[in-house]
Protein backbone atom coordinates (compact mmCIF):
# COMPACT_ATOMS: atom_id res chain seq x y z
CA UNK A 1 0.00 0.00 0.00
CA UNK A 2 1.60 3.37 -1.09
CA UNK A 3 2.08 6.43 1.48
CA UNK A 4 -0.29 8.86 1.75
CA UNK A 5 0.67 12.34 -0.07
CA UNK A 6 2.50 14.75 2.23
CA UNK A 7 0.66 18.12 2.35
CA UNK A 8 3.33 21.24 3.72
CA UNK A 9 1.16 23.65 5.83
CA UNK A 10 2.56 27.06 6.03
CA UNK A 11 1.08 30.38 8.07
CA UNK A 12 2.22 32.07 10.96
CA UNK A 13 -0.98 31.49 12.51
CA UNK A 14 -0.90 28.49 14.62
CA UNK A 15 -4.71 28.07 14.45
CA UNK A 16 -5.06 28.03 11.42
CA UNK A 17 -2.59 25.91 10.82
CA UNK A 18 -3.89 23.30 13.34
CA UNK A 19 -7.34 23.24 11.45
CA UNK A 20 -5.94 22.63 7.81
CA UNK A 21 -3.97 19.90 9.36
CA UNK A 22 -6.51 18.26 11.24
CA UNK A 23 -8.56 18.37 7.93
CA UNK A 24 -5.76 17.14 5.78
CA UNK A 25 -5.46 13.89 8.07
CA UNK A 26 -9.26 13.26 8.94
CA UNK A 27 -8.91 13.20 4.43
CA UNK A 28 -6.31 10.41 4.83
CA UNK A 29 -3.51 13.23 3.73
CA UNK A 30 -0.05 13.16 6.04
CA UNK A 31 -0.27 16.79 7.16
CA UNK A 32 3.22 18.74 7.95
CA UNK A 33 3.81 22.86 8.85
CA UNK A 34 5.51 25.85 8.74
CA UNK A 35 4.81 28.97 10.74
CA UNK A 36 6.96 31.03 8.60
CA UNK A 37 8.57 31.37 4.93
CA UNK A 38 12.06 30.61 6.13
CA UNK A 39 11.32 27.09 7.85
CA UNK A 40 9.01 26.06 4.99
CA UNK A 41 12.02 26.23 2.68
CA UNK A 42 13.94 24.31 5.14
CA UNK A 43 11.11 21.65 5.54
CA UNK A 44 11.06 21.34 1.67
CA UNK A 45 14.63 19.10 1.84
CA UNK A 46 13.74 17.03 4.95
CA UNK A 47 9.63 16.40 4.47
CA UNK A 48 9.52 16.17 0.38
CA UNK A 49 6.01 17.02 0.32
CA UNK A 50 3.79 16.33 -2.95
CA UNK A 51 1.78 19.52 -2.29
CA UNK A 52 2.41 23.17 -0.64
CA UNK A 53 -0.94 25.37 1.01
CA UNK A 54 0.62 28.72 1.05
CA UNK A 55 -0.60 31.84 3.45
CA UNK A 56 0.40 34.84 1.83
CA UNK A 57 0.85 37.29 4.33
CA UNK A 58 3.24 36.25 6.72
CA UNK A 59 6.43 38.25 8.50
CA UNK A 60 9.43 37.94 7.23
CA UNK A 61 9.39 36.17 3.74
CA UNK A 62 5.51 36.59 1.82
CA UNK A 63 4.12 34.29 0.02
CA UNK A 64 5.35 35.14 -3.23
CA UNK A 65 8.86 35.00 -2.12
CA UNK A 66 8.47 31.53 -0.49
CA UNK A 67 6.86 30.60 -4.17
CA UNK A 68 9.63 32.33 -6.36
CA UNK A 69 12.15 30.45 -4.04
CA UNK A 70 10.48 26.96 -3.93
CA UNK A 71 10.28 27.59 -8.62
CA UNK A 72 13.79 28.74 -8.47
CA UNK A 73 14.76 24.94 -6.95
CA UNK A 74 15.15 22.79 -10.12
CA UNK A 75 13.69 19.52 -8.57
CA UNK A 76 10.78 21.85 -7.59
CA UNK A 77 9.27 23.54 -10.70
CA UNK A 78 6.07 21.58 -10.52
CA UNK A 79 5.15 21.24 -6.71
CA UNK A 80 1.94 22.35 -6.89
CA UNK A 81 1.39 25.06 -5.01
CA UNK A 82 -1.77 26.92 -3.27
CA UNK A 83 -2.15 30.55 -2.41
CA UNK A 84 -4.36 30.57 0.60
CA UNK A 85 -5.15 34.71 0.69
CA UNK A 86 -7.80 36.82 2.16
CA UNK A 87 -7.07 39.76 0.27
CA UNK A 88 -8.11 41.01 -3.31
CA UNK A 89 -8.75 37.27 -5.15
CA UNK A 90 -8.19 39.38 -8.53
CA UNK A 91 -4.98 41.29 -7.59
CA UNK A 92 -3.67 38.25 -5.77
CA UNK A 93 -4.38 35.74 -8.39
CA UNK A 94 -1.86 37.96 -11.11
CA UNK A 95 0.63 38.26 -8.12
CA UNK A 96 0.30 34.14 -7.59
CA UNK A 97 0.24 33.60 -11.03
CA UNK A 98 3.71 35.51 -11.72
CA UNK A 99 5.12 33.91 -8.41
CA UNK A 100 4.45 30.29 -9.98
CA UNK A 101 1.47 29.20 -8.00
CA UNK A 102 -0.92 26.66 -9.09
CA UNK A 103 -4.41 27.58 -7.52
CA UNK A 104 -5.58 30.03 -4.44
CA UNK A 105 -8.12 29.36 -2.01
CA UNK A 106 -9.62 32.48 -0.35
CA UNK A 107 -10.25 33.15 3.90
CA UNK A 108 -11.91 31.98 5.73
CA UNK A 109 -11.26 28.31 3.95
CA UNK A 110 -14.16 25.77 2.80
CA UNK A 111 -12.76 22.69 3.53
CA UNK A 112 -14.77 20.95 1.13
CA UNK A 113 -13.39 23.27 -1.70
CA UNK A 114 -9.95 23.05 0.09
CA UNK A 115 -10.59 18.90 -0.25
CA UNK A 116 -11.24 19.24 -3.87
CA UNK A 117 -8.11 21.38 -5.24
CA UNK A 118 -5.90 19.16 -3.36
CA UNK A 119 -6.96 16.20 -5.00
CA UNK A 120 -7.12 17.70 -8.18
CA UNK A 121 -3.79 19.22 -8.12
CA UNK A 122 -2.23 15.54 -6.66
CA UNK A 123 -3.62 13.83 -9.30
CA UNK A 124 -1.40 16.55 -12.15
CA UNK A 125 1.61 15.63 -10.08
CA UNK A 126 0.79 11.95 -9.84
CA UNK A 127 0.80 11.98 -13.81
CA UNK A 128 3.77 14.83 -13.83
CA UNK A 129 5.99 11.94 -11.46
CA UNK A 130 4.60 9.35 -13.52
CA UNK A 131 5.89 11.14 -16.76
CA UNK A 132 9.24 12.17 -15.23
CA UNK A 133 10.21 7.89 -14.36
CA UNK A 134 8.90 6.95 -17.49
CA UNK A 135 11.76 9.44 -18.65
CA UNK A 136 14.13 8.21 -16.41
CA UNK A 137 13.32 5.00 -16.83
CA UNK A 138 13.45 5.48 -20.90
CA UNK A 139 16.81 7.06 -20.25
CA UNK A 140 18.56 3.76 -18.37
CA UNK A 141 17.24 2.42 -21.31
CA UNK A 142 18.69 4.13 -23.62
CA UNK A 143 22.04 4.38 -21.96
CA UNK A 144 22.05 0.46 -21.82
CA UNK A 145 20.94 0.38 -25.49
CA UNK A 146 23.91 2.43 -26.12
CA UNK A 147 26.59 -0.14 -24.10
CA UNK A 148 24.72 -3.32 -25.60
CA UNK A 149 25.27 -1.46 -29.36
CA UNK A 150 28.46 -0.86 -27.90
CA UNK A 151 29.09 -3.69 -26.90
CA UNK A 152 28.23 -5.38 -30.22
CA UNK A 153 30.11 -3.16 -32.48
CA UNK A 154 33.14 -4.28 -30.28
CA UNK A 155 32.01 -8.05 -31.06
CA UNK A 156 31.35 -7.14 -35.07
CA UNK A 157 34.89 -5.87 -34.90
CA UNK A 158 36.22 -8.37 -33.06
CA UNK A 159 34.59 -11.00 -35.82
CA UNK A 160 35.65 -8.65 -38.54
CA UNK A 161 39.36 -9.51 -36.93
CA UNK A 162 39.16 -12.91 -36.78
CA UNK A 163 37.09 -13.48 -40.56
CA UNK A 164 40.51 -11.98 -41.69
CA UNK A 165 41.99 -15.29 -41.43
CA UNK A 166 39.10 -17.85 -40.69
CA UNK A 167 36.08 -18.78 -42.37
CA UNK A 168 33.19 -17.43 -41.92
CA UNK A 169 31.34 -20.14 -39.92
CA UNK A 170 34.49 -20.79 -37.77
CA UNK A 171 35.16 -17.28 -36.94
CA UNK A 172 31.20 -16.96 -35.64
CA UNK A 173 32.36 -19.63 -33.51
CA UNK A 174 35.49 -18.85 -32.23
CA UNK A 175 33.91 -15.73 -31.41
CA UNK A 176 31.43 -17.09 -28.84
CA UNK A 177 34.59 -18.90 -27.38
CA UNK A 178 37.49 -16.17 -26.54
CA UNK A 179 39.42 -19.50 -24.72
CA UNK A 180 39.30 -20.86 -28.49
CA UNK A 181 42.31 -18.16 -29.02
CA UNK A 182 44.35 -18.94 -26.02
CA UNK A 183 48.30 -20.80 -26.73
CA UNK A 184 47.29 -24.28 -27.27
CA UNK A 185 48.78 -27.65 -28.91
CA UNK A 186 47.72 -29.45 -31.37
CA UNK A 187 48.00 -31.53 -34.44
CA UNK A 188 47.07 -29.55 -37.69
CA UNK A 189 47.82 -30.02 -41.50
CA UNK A 190 49.28 -27.25 -43.23
CA UNK A 191 49.58 -26.26 -46.66
CA UNK A 192 51.79 -23.63 -48.10
CA UNK A 193 51.23 -21.94 -51.80
CA UNK A 194 53.04 -19.48 -53.53
CA UNK A 195 53.10 -18.59 -57.36
CA UNK A 196 56.38 -19.99 -59.85
CA UNK A 197 57.64 -16.56 -61.86
CA UNK A 198 55.96 -14.39 -59.66
CA UNK A 199 58.93 -12.44 -58.23
CA UNK A 200 60.00 -11.73 -62.29
CA UNK A 201 56.50 -10.37 -62.34
CA UNK A 202 56.91 -8.39 -60.01
CA UNK A 203 59.90 -6.58 -61.15
CA UNK A 204 58.44 -5.49 -64.49
CA UNK A 205 55.04 -4.76 -64.18
CA UNK A 206 53.48 -1.73 -62.65
CA UNK A 207 52.52 -1.21 -59.32
CA UNK A 208 48.59 -1.35 -60.02
CA UNK A 209 48.57 -4.55 -61.95
CA UNK A 210 50.61 -6.68 -59.80
CA UNK A 211 47.81 -5.15 -57.30
CA UNK A 212 44.99 -6.41 -59.32
CA UNK A 213 46.75 -9.70 -59.91
CA UNK A 214 47.30 -10.35 -56.47
CA UNK A 215 43.49 -9.31 -55.67
CA UNK A 216 42.50 -11.75 -58.42
CA UNK A 217 44.29 -14.28 -56.86
CA UNK A 218 43.59 -13.76 -53.30
CA UNK A 219 40.00 -13.69 -54.09
CA UNK A 220 40.11 -17.39 -56.02
CA UNK A 221 42.52 -18.51 -53.30
CA UNK A 222 40.19 -17.34 -50.77
CA UNK A 223 36.69 -18.33 -51.35
CA UNK A 224 38.08 -22.44 -51.61
CA UNK A 225 40.28 -21.71 -48.35
CA UNK A 226 36.85 -20.82 -46.88
CA UNK A 227 34.85 -23.57 -48.27
CA UNK A 228 37.20 -26.02 -46.97
CA UNK A 229 37.47 -24.51 -43.58
CA UNK A 230 41.12 -23.58 -43.75
CA UNK A 231 42.36 -20.96 -41.05
CA UNK A 232 44.42 -18.06 -42.51
CA UNK A 233 47.95 -18.42 -40.67
CA UNK A 234 49.41 -15.14 -43.02
CA UNK A 235 50.05 -13.57 -46.19
CA UNK A 236 53.47 -12.67 -47.74
CA UNK A 237 52.48 -11.40 -51.20
CA UNK A 238 51.87 -14.26 -53.78
CA UNK A 239 52.58 -16.67 -50.36
CA UNK A 240 49.95 -18.11 -48.30
CA UNK A 241 50.02 -20.19 -45.32
CA UNK A 242 46.81 -22.04 -43.94
CA UNK A 243 46.26 -24.71 -41.43
CA UNK A 244 43.55 -27.13 -40.84
CA UNK A 245 41.81 -28.76 -37.45
CA UNK A 246 42.53 -25.67 -35.19
CA UNK A 247 40.53 -23.31 -33.68
CA UNK A 248 38.11 -26.00 -34.84
CA UNK A 249 38.67 -29.61 -34.85
CA UNK A 250 37.80 -31.77 -38.16
CA UNK A 251 37.99 -35.33 -38.02
CA UNK A 252 40.75 -35.55 -40.72
CA UNK A 253 42.80 -32.32 -41.57
CA UNK A 254 44.39 -33.61 -44.19
CA UNK A 255 42.01 -34.61 -46.29
CA UNK A 256 40.38 -31.10 -46.22
CA UNK A 257 44.06 -29.89 -47.07
CA UNK A 258 44.18 -31.95 -50.33
CA UNK A 259 40.93 -31.19 -51.57
CA UNK A 260 41.66 -27.83 -51.07
CA UNK A 261 44.91 -27.88 -52.80
CA UNK A 262 43.65 -30.17 -55.75
CA UNK A 263 40.81 -27.59 -56.07
CA UNK A 264 43.72 -24.76 -56.11
CA UNK A 265 45.85 -26.45 -58.50
CA UNK A 266 42.99 -26.45 -60.75
CA UNK A 267 41.80 -23.07 -60.37
CA UNK A 268 45.12 -21.66 -60.21
CA UNK A 269 45.37 -23.38 -64.15
CA UNK A 270 42.42 -21.42 -65.23
CA UNK A 271 44.25 -18.27 -63.83
CA UNK A 272 47.43 -19.05 -65.52
CA UNK A 273 45.32 -19.12 -68.78
CA UNK A 274 44.74 -15.84 -68.69
CA UNK A 275 47.83 -14.53 -67.06
CA UNK A 276 49.39 -16.22 -70.41
CA UNK A 277 47.57 -14.09 -72.29
CA UNK A 278 48.70 -11.12 -70.56
CA UNK A 279 52.32 -12.05 -71.21
CA UNK A 280 52.87 -13.24 -67.19
CA UNK A 281 54.30 -16.54 -66.96
CA UNK A 282 53.22 -17.83 -63.70
CA UNK A 283 52.04 -21.50 -62.06
CA UNK A 284 51.03 -22.45 -58.58
CA UNK A 285 52.97 -24.86 -56.50
CA UNK A 286 52.10 -26.09 -53.31
CA UNK A 287 54.14 -27.74 -50.15
CA UNK A 288 51.77 -29.82 -47.37
CA UNK A 289 52.80 -31.65 -44.32
CA UNK A 290 51.05 -32.17 -40.83
CA UNK A 291 52.10 -32.43 -37.39
CA UNK A 292 51.93 -30.63 -34.26
CA UNK A 293 51.94 -26.86 -33.68
CA UNK A 294 50.99 -24.24 -30.86
CA UNK A 295 48.75 -22.39 -32.22
CA UNK A 296 47.08 -18.98 -30.80
CA UNK A 297 47.26 -15.27 -30.69
CA UNK A 298 50.07 -12.84 -31.48
CA UNK A 299 50.35 -9.33 -32.09
CA UNK A 300 49.38 -6.12 -30.52
CA UNK A 301 46.72 -3.93 -29.84
CA UNK A 302 44.81 -3.23 -33.14
CA UNK A 303 46.43 -5.61 -34.99
CA UNK A 304 46.31 -9.49 -33.59
CA UNK A 305 46.99 -12.61 -35.96
CA UNK A 306 46.07 -16.12 -35.55
CA UNK A 307 49.43 -18.45 -35.62
CA UNK A 308 51.07 -22.06 -35.69
CA UNK A 309 54.51 -21.87 -34.17
CA UNK A 310 56.53 -24.97 -34.88
CA UNK A 311 58.94 -26.94 -37.29
CA UNK A 312 55.70 -28.55 -39.21
CA UNK A 313 55.07 -24.40 -40.58
CA UNK A 314 58.71 -24.52 -41.69
CA UNK A 315 58.49 -27.83 -44.03
CA UNK A 316 55.26 -27.18 -45.23
CA UNK A 317 57.21 -23.98 -46.79
CA UNK A 318 59.86 -25.82 -47.58
CA UNK A 319 57.80 -28.37 -49.47
CA UNK A 320 56.26 -25.55 -51.32
CA UNK A 321 59.73 -23.96 -52.31
CA UNK A 322 60.49 -27.37 -54.09
CA UNK A 323 57.49 -27.91 -55.45
CA UNK A 324 57.61 -26.81 -59.61
CA UNK A 325 54.71 -25.05 -61.15
CA UNK A 326 51.63 -27.33 -61.05
CA UNK A 327 52.77 -29.33 -58.49
CA UNK A 328 51.44 -30.48 -55.11
CA UNK A 329 54.03 -31.50 -53.14
CA UNK A 330 53.55 -33.74 -49.56
CA UNK A 331 55.75 -35.40 -46.71
CA UNK A 332 55.26 -38.78 -45.79
CA UNK A 333 53.59 -38.22 -42.93
CA UNK A 334 50.78 -36.08 -44.93
CA UNK A 335 50.36 -38.73 -47.57
CA UNK A 336 49.68 -41.39 -45.00
CA UNK A 337 46.14 -40.24 -43.62
CA UNK A 338 45.13 -39.46 -47.16
CA UNK A 339 46.79 -42.76 -49.23
CA UNK A 340 43.73 -44.29 -49.57
CA UNK A 341 41.49 -41.08 -51.14
CA UNK A 342 44.68 -39.81 -53.37
CA UNK A 343 46.60 -40.62 -56.50
CA UNK A 344 50.48 -40.08 -56.16
CA UNK A 345 53.74 -40.31 -57.18
CA UNK A 346 56.80 -40.81 -55.11
CA UNK A 347 59.52 -37.97 -55.85
CA UNK A 348 62.45 -39.30 -53.75
CA UNK A 349 63.93 -37.83 -49.86
CA UNK A 350 64.63 -33.84 -50.00
CA UNK A 351 66.61 -32.26 -48.66
CA UNK A 352 64.89 -29.25 -47.29
CA UNK A 353 66.40 -25.99 -45.76
CA UNK A 354 66.74 -26.36 -42.05
CA UNK A 355 66.17 -30.06 -41.46
CA UNK A 356 68.86 -32.15 -40.94
CA UNK A 357 67.44 -34.94 -42.25
CA UNK A 358 65.60 -35.48 -45.58
CA UNK A 359 62.23 -35.47 -45.85
CA UNK A 360 60.02 -37.99 -48.14
CA UNK A 361 58.22 -36.43 -50.46
CA UNK A 362 55.36 -36.98 -52.51
CA UNK A 363 53.41 -35.44 -55.49
CA UNK A 364 49.84 -35.26 -55.17
CA UNK A 365 48.95 -36.49 -59.01
CA UNK A 366 44.60 -36.22 -58.22
CA UNK A 367 41.86 -37.56 -55.94
CA UNK A 368 40.25 -40.80 -56.38
CA UNK A 369 36.99 -41.18 -57.86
Amino acid sequence: MSAPAKILVVDDTPHNVRLVADVLSAAGYSACTAASGAEALACLDAEQPDLVLLDVVMPGMSGYEVCEAIRARPGLRLLPIVFVTALDANEERLKGIEAGADDFLSKPINTAEMLARVRSLLRIKELHDTVRRQAEQLAAWNAELEQRVRDQVGELERLARLKRFLAPELADLVASNAKALEPHRRRVAVAFLDLRGFTAFAESAEPEEIMETLAEYHAVMGRLIATHQGTIERFTGDGLMIFFNDPIEVENPEAQAVCMAVAMREAASGLRERWLRLGHDMELGIGMTSGYATLGVIGFEGRWDYAAIGSVTNQAARLCAAAQGGQVLVSERFLIAVESRVESVPIGKLSLKGFRRPVMTYEILGLRG
